[in-house]
């Protein structure tokens, strides 16, 4: 009915740290690139802003496609109250049990998921920053 409103407030909230997090890592780097240094990283590796990019490209993703599922289904309409489950308060209490229940759940294994993507992801730069000392050395 409405699990997909839970990950879709996640992805709000990934959203704006998401920007942040760019807007903070371009106000570090740039004196750096305004001395010409194009490449000019103290600690190259992946940033918090990519990190949450892939979060926000997860959870996104999984929020259209269970709208539109949803949509198909005749659970969302477009016009008030644009979710089915509330034209009556039993329907209502039902929606809130499956977005606490089923919707947190979602929330829950996405950022689980993407957990463990970002501590591939850091064992594979350390691995290679590893080789590329080795080789300098």
């Amino acid at each position: 009915m409405a699990c997909f409103v839970v990950p879709a407030a996640e992805a709000i909230v990934v959203t704006a740290a998401y920007i942040a997090a760019k807007r903070r890592e371009q106000k570090i780097q740039a004196p750096a690139l305004s001395e010409g240094n194009k490449f000019a990283q103290e600690d190259a590796g992946i940033t918090w802003s990519k990190r949450l990019s892939w979060l926000m490209g997860l959870l996104w993703g999984g929020v259209l496609l269970l709208a539109f599922e949803h949509f198909w289904h005749g659970e969302v309409v477009p016009f008030p109250p644009f979710l089915s489950a509330m034209a009556s308060p039993e329907d209502t209490a039902e929606m809130l049990h499956e977005m606490a229940t089923v919707g947190v759940s979602m929330a829950v294994t996405v950022t689980a998921v993407w957990g463990g993507i970002c501590a591939v992801a850091q064992a594979k730069v350390k691995a290679i920053k590893k080789s590329l000392a080795k080789d300098a050395a």
